[in-house]
């Protein structure tokens, strides 16, 4: 008799998650008891989340007493589209190019099983290399093949969309990108945006612009949005363009679930119509406190400048002994290490420091005959800013030892 519970098959294509990688590799470290433990690995926002919203979630319990509609309530999607208006100076019609979603993670997902038809020869999905796993395991269960642009470190870690030939390109119906990059911060141009428009309009295929990191930068000028470039490019419909923008990083309520999708509307419109299917609507009590988060911007700031407070103190610190600098944006350091051994150098910082950091590797696949990510490890700089100093220190002392042990 067969064991197994039966199943969809794609699920056996379905790879392990990095922190489930990360905890086989660590089963036979043991930290050092002499340190408290810090853990860099995991991109959870840390900070407090605002006054403001948790007071909305309790003054809209009575909510709980109904059920909410999938596409959300006019009010939210009014107020996202003037948040829209204001961080990129763009028109977004609230009624037919704006979603609520249960967070940018879920609906990443979603996107590819309502947009990929897996009936046609060679269907692929391409995202960047490393890349958030969501990508990779929406496509493989949407029945489509991923294809990889491995990032460059001469583009400050930009995606290489050169590497996918015009064979791959042609087979393509649904495109990840993310800016700024998880897990290097990097901010794509205006001029990139244009050519994947340019293959879009070509090929067909759809762009997914994950965006959650958006309102964490440290220059004067915010990240550009992949909707803000359409617009600069006369594509003010977002032609077979969406853009997933979530609440957690910006405003430190990962555990609220909210955020939006917006874009061209005959891609909401299908989007809609799985969700209903899927059972995605989001709750009335999220709704009330997702719409006061969107109309302030004052914890947005407060926010961004605990951000560029931690990085001014510690990326300095860690480019004495490290090959690392700055981001565009995001709240990670993407840090080379000593003698090319991403593993080897995180399962030592643990066992000497007490300290996780998450092994590039394992946010990247090979592809073009490398593993963009080996020889650099993550740094989830979440905390507050004691305990990321604390961490800090930690890893230059590991990071001089380890070079001298070389």
């Amino acid at each position: 008799m067969n064991a197994q519970a039966p199943h969809n098959p794609l699920l056996d294509k379905l790879h392990p998650y990095p922190f489930e990688r990360l905890r086989a590799l660590q089963k036979g470290v043991t930290p050092n008891p002499d340190y408290t433990p810090i853990s860099l690995g995991i991109g959870e926002p840390k900070h407090p989340a605002p006054a403001l919203i948790e007071q909305a979630l309790l003054a809209n319990l009575r909510g709980l007493s109904g059920y909410p509609a999938t596409a959300g309530d006019p009010g939210l999607r009014a107020s996202i589209s003037a948040w829209l208006k204001r961080r990129y100076a763009i028109d977004v019609d609230a009624a037919t190019q704006i979603l609520p979603v249960n967070g940018s993670r879920e609906a990443l997902f979603a996107l590819a099983q309502t947009v990929i038809d897996p009936t046609r020869p060679g269907a692929t999905v391409v995202c960047p290399n490393p890349f958030y796993q969501i990508y990779e395991g929406a496509a493989l269960l949407a029945g489509a093949e991923v294809a990889f642009a491995n990032s460059d470190p001469k583009r400050n870690f930009a995606a290489n969309w050169a590497e996918i030939n015009e064979a791959t390109w042609a087979k393509t119906q649904l495109l990840y990108v993310c800016s700024p990059g998880n897990p290097t911060g990097a901010v794509m141009p205006l001029e990139e945006w244009q050519m994947l428009f340019e293959l879009s309009d070509r090929h067909g295929f759809v762009i997914a612009s994950d965006e959650c990191y958006s309102e964490i930068y440290f220059r004067e000028e915010a990240p550009l949005g992949g909707l803000e470039a359409a617009v600069k490019l006369g594509r003010s419909d977002f032609r077979n363009l969406i853009a997933f923008t979530s609440l957690s990083k910006r405003s430190n309520v990962p555990g609220m679930r909210s955020g939006f999708v917006a874009g061209d509307a005959r891609v909401i419109k299908q989007f809609l119509l799985y969700r209903t299917y899927h059972g995605s609507a989001m709750s009335p009590i999220v709704q009330a406190a997702s719409l006061a988060a969107w109309d302030d911007e004052a914890h947005v700031v407060a926010n961004r400048q605990q951000y560029r407070a931690k990085f001014a103190k510690i990326t300095p610190m860690l480019a004495e002994v490290l090959d690392v600098a700055l981001p565009d944006a995001g709240f990670y350091l993407w840090c080379a290490v000593p003698g090319g051994d991403d593993v080897a150098f995180a399962l030592g910082l643990l066992a000497q420091y007490n300290v996780t950091v998450l092994p590039g590797s394992l946010l990247a696949r090979e592809a073009h005959g490398v593993n963009p990510g080996a020889g650099r490890v993550r740094l989830a700089l979440v905390a507050e800013q004691a305990e990321c100093l604390e961490a800090a220190q930690r890893i230059a002392a590991f990071a001089a030892e380890y070079k001298r042990g070389l």
